[in-house]
């Protein structure tokens, strides 16, 4: 059993990559599926949508690879986080489709909780925010909106999880109700100091506890699959939610060391080891990892939409048909002119925190075209990220000002990175391996099966592809970070 299966189940697609032993590459399946968007500020997926294109991807990597299900020693699994699935216990089919972490429709649930002062309690002990990103109050609308389901959710009938647990949950046949603990972080119902789901959380977020999922390591027995899913049993062994797991692929072991990556969203975390830093600027505290029963914690910026500025460009504009063209249209803008684009397209993350925000593009001439958009847009990402790591900066200090690791689909785009240095005036390293979310999943499960080394030693093996060094002049790049920051107030002033 030489062989490792990643599953990476994100927000617009899933994927199954197969590594063999030294954790290189060997076959690649994905598949993209449907968004639900049935209002304003709402999102949701299929969850039938979610388990078909897993094991449909899974199934596909295996025969890409010509081996058998035996030769797996493992499966790995990511996830996107925050998303919201509550299944029946006994049928194992959901109650509603599942209420995706950019969905605000909970912000009408939150607000409340924060003018009762519940938010700083809430703040100590899950290190977030009360906002609808998180699933504690996405459980809590399905609770009260789907008839019946309160009084089977306490008669014990029904189980919560986020994509992890209703994945392992449909690979097991339901022999099997767990999460790991980063995963567990982002429901606003898991006590991060004490490792434990917080009672007194759940009673205000009205959560019965018999829903919760087991918490376990990140690198820990999940289960077995179903022998008929691939012919023959396979151990889950590792489970992160995917910027966890990004976070491990980039082999971010260190305190001080930071990585972003950037998928549908974009999502910064520095390690800061075995302290929970309390964040001043509105950043979230959270569990970079838990080996071993130790917990490694991390300071995250979380912005909502990075990659999925493209997509709009590609599928709401239509003025692209494929990503890669972003680039050729952003090196051929006009220069003079300043078209600025905050994409608040379902609110804005850290360290704003504004569910109630949409979009604006401002700096319009009646030149400005498809490129000056592609440009904005490309350009947002590397504005929103520098927020998150001015924020950082203010909490951890000096050693925030490093090398920033990146990875993710926008960082195959030279123009992006090179921008993203230039404004963040640090360096900005691409490695060999992007698809680090994976990767993290996929050592994570080898690192329980027994063939892949210890965090100190996997970390070696870690290759920059190349660097980006800033090379914009210090008054254009505060100049361009200054206009951003008019935007983004003029944005939420509406």
């Amino acid at each position: 059993m030489t062989h490792i299966l990643a599953i990476d189940q994100g927000t617009t697609s899933s994927r199954a990559i197969l590594f063999d032993a030294g954790l290189r590459v060997v076959s690649v399946a994905q598949e993209e599926f449907p968004q639900h968007y049935p209002a304003p500020g709402w999102v949701e997926h299929d969850p039938s949508d979610l388990w078909s294109t897993v094991a449909g991807t899974a199934r596909a990597a295996i025969e890409k690879a010509g081996i058998a299900a035996r030769d797996i020693a493992a499966i790995g699994i990511t996830n996107q986080r925050e998303t919201t699935v509550i299944w029946d216990r006994k049928s194992g089919e959901p109650i509603h489709n599942a209420i995706v972490w950019q969905d605000r429709r909970t912000a009408d649930i939150c607000e409340p909780l924060k003018q009762a002062g519940h938010e700083p309690m809430v703040t100590r002990r899950t290190g977030l925010l009360l906002d609808p990103y998180f699933s504690g109050t996405k459980v809590k609308w399905l609770l009260d909106n789907v008839p019946g389901a309160r009084a089977r959710a306490e008669a014990g009938e029904l189980a919560f999880g986020t994509v992890d647990s209703f994945l392992i949950w449909k690979l097991t046949g339901g022999r099997a109700h767990v999460t790991d603990a980063t995963n567990a972080a982002r429901t606003m119902l898991f006590n991060i100091a004490t490792q434990e789901w917080d009672p007194e959380i759940c009673a205000l977020m009205g959560v019965p506890m018999a829903i919760l999922p087991e918490v376990k390591d990140c690198a820990a027995d999940f289960g077995l699959t179903r022998a008929d899913l691939f012919g023959h049993e396979i151990p889950i062994s590792g489970v992160a939610g995917d910027q966890q797991a990004a976070t491990v692929g980039q082999a971010c072991f260190a305190p001080g060391m930071m990585k972003s990556t950037y998928g549908t969203g974009c999502f910064a975390l520095l390690n800061t080891g075995s302290d929970m830093v309390p964040s001043t600027n509105r950043l979230l505290t959270t569990v970079a990892y838990r080996l071993d029963g130790r917990t490694t914690y991390a300071l995250e910026g979380s912005i909502f939409i990075a990659g999925a500025v493209v997509q709009w460009l590609r599928d709401g504009l239509k003025i692209i048909r494929d990503a890669k063209e972003t680039q050729p249209l952003a090196e051929a803008a006009d220069p003079a002119q300043e078209v600025v684009l905050v994409p608040a397209f379902t609110g804005l993350g850290a360290p704003y925190w504004r569910p109630d925000c949409r979009g604006a593009v401002y700096g319009l001439t009646r030149n400005s075209g498809p490129a000056e958009l592609a440009r904005a847009a490309l350009e947002s990402v590397g504005f929103q990220t520098r927020d998150l790591l001015e924020a950082m900066r203010a909490d951890w200090g000096a050693a925030a000002d490093g090398v920033l690791r990146v990875d993710g689909g926008m960082t195959a785009s030279d123009w992006a990175m090179q921008f993203l240095a230039d404004i963040l005036g640090a360096p900005v390293d691409r490695p060999v391996v992007t698809e680090t979310t994976a990767l993290g999943a996929a050592y994570l499960a080898g690192l329980q099966a027994g063939i892949c080394p210890p965090p100190e030693e996997f970390a070696k093996s870690w290759a920059l592809e190349r660097r980006f060094d800033p090379g914009m002049e210090d008054s254009t790049r505060e100049a361009k970070y200054a206009r951003w920051g008019r935007a983004v107030a003029a944005t939420m002033s509406v």
